[in-house]
């Protein structure tokens, strides 16, 4: 009987122990990037997300002068045309974090000229 108990306590120590490193390895993922590095969030952006794998959860952070920019979480549709969707999420003060939803993430500045002079990104989040 004395066997029995300590089989059973050996496995609840090791089922603690794996969902304690579950719920940590969870936090180690996920990741926060500066959007346009220390340059911040600025004119030709579009290029910024290039060569860097994203993953639900993780966070981007927007800098910027909000007297002059802001940032929009659009549609595909929104970002092609640089038009803001009715009822799109406008983000204007200037250190924005967003955590990113699994699958296409798109974002804009809709000042005038602003996103067509590529202050624009598109992020897959796997």
């Amino acid at each position: 009987m004395v066997q029995g108990r300590g089989s059973a306590d050996l496995v609840m120590v090791t089922v603690a122990a794996l969902l304690c490193l579950m719920v940590l390895t969870g936090h180690v993922h996920a990741a926060t990037y500066t959007v346009g590095g220390s340059g911040g969030w600025t004119l030709n952006m579009d290029s910024w997300p290039k060569g860097k794998r994203f993953k639900a959860g993780d966070t981007l952070v927007f800098t910027y002068d909000p007297t002059i920019h802001n940032v929009v979480a659009v549609n595909r549709g929104g970002y092609s045309s640089c038009i803001t969707p009715a009822g799109a999420k406008v983000y204007k003060s200037g250190k924005d974090q967003i955590k990113l939803p699994k699958g296409q993430n798109f974002f804009i500045c809709n000042v005038a000229g602003h996103c067509e002079s590529g202050m624009k990104i598109a992020i897959n989040a796997a």
